[in-house]
C-alpha cells in the first residue's frame, strides 16, 4: 500500500468570494463538525472587521496573506533518538507544513482567546499577526529560537 499524496490539492475548489484557494484551506481548517457554511461566515464576518478597522486602506485578503507570511516558520525541532539520548534536532520545514502550521497557530491563538465571537477573535489574530505581533507571531519566534539554541545537533538531521 503505497502512502503516496491524495488528489485533495487537485479536489479544493477556491473560496467562493475570493476565489483564493489558500483561503479556502483555512476556512477547512476553522471548519467544525463538517459546518463549512459557519466557518465561512466567521472568516468573511473577520475580514469585514479587518477592512472596517484600517478603513479600507489594504483590502482584508492581503492582510491575511501578509499574516500568514509573517506566521510561517522556516526551522522547527523534531526529537530525534540517538545512542539512547533524545536530541532536539533543527530541520527545514516544507512550504506545505509551514502553512499548516501557520494555519493552527493562528487558529489556536484565536479559539485561546474567550468572551467575544470567533469572529472578532480571528480578525484580531490575523490583523495582530500581520503587523508581526500576537501568539501565532510569538508561537513562530519561540519555535526558531528553540531550533537556534539546539543548533549544536544538526549534524544528526539526516
Amino acid at each position: 500500500m503505497g502512502r503516496g499524496f491524495t488528489k485533495s490539492e487537485e479536489q479544493l475548489k477556491p473560496d467562493p468570494k475570493f476565489g483564493d484557494k489558500t483561503l479556502a484551506r483555512f476556512i477547512n481548517c476553522v471548519m467544525l463538525d463538517g459546518k463549512k457554511s459557519v466557518a465561512q461566515r466567521i472568516i468573511y464576518d473577520a475580514f469585514d472587521e479587518i477592512e472596517k478597522r484600517n478603513n479600507g486602506d489594504e483590502p482584508a485578503i492581503e492582510i491575511f496573506h501578509k499574516a500568514l507570511e509573517n506566521v510561517r516558520p522556516n526551522v522547527e525541532v523534531r526529537s530525534k533518538r540517538v545512542g539512547g539520548a533524545n536530541y532536539q534536532v533543527p530541520m527545514q520545514v516544507n512550504k506545505k507544513r509551514q502553512q499548516s502550521m501557520a494555519f493552527r497557530w493562528i487558529i489556536t491563538a484565536a479559539r485561546a482567546e474567550r468572551g467575544k465571537p470567533m469572529y472578532l477573535r480571528l480578525a484580531k489574530e490575523l490583523s495582530d499577526a500581520a503587523r508581526g505581533e500576537g501568539k501565532s507571531v510569538n508561537q513562530r519566534e519561540q519555535t526558531h529560537r528553540m531550533a537556534e539554541a539546539n543548533k549544536a545537533f544538526a549534524h544528526f538531521a539526516w
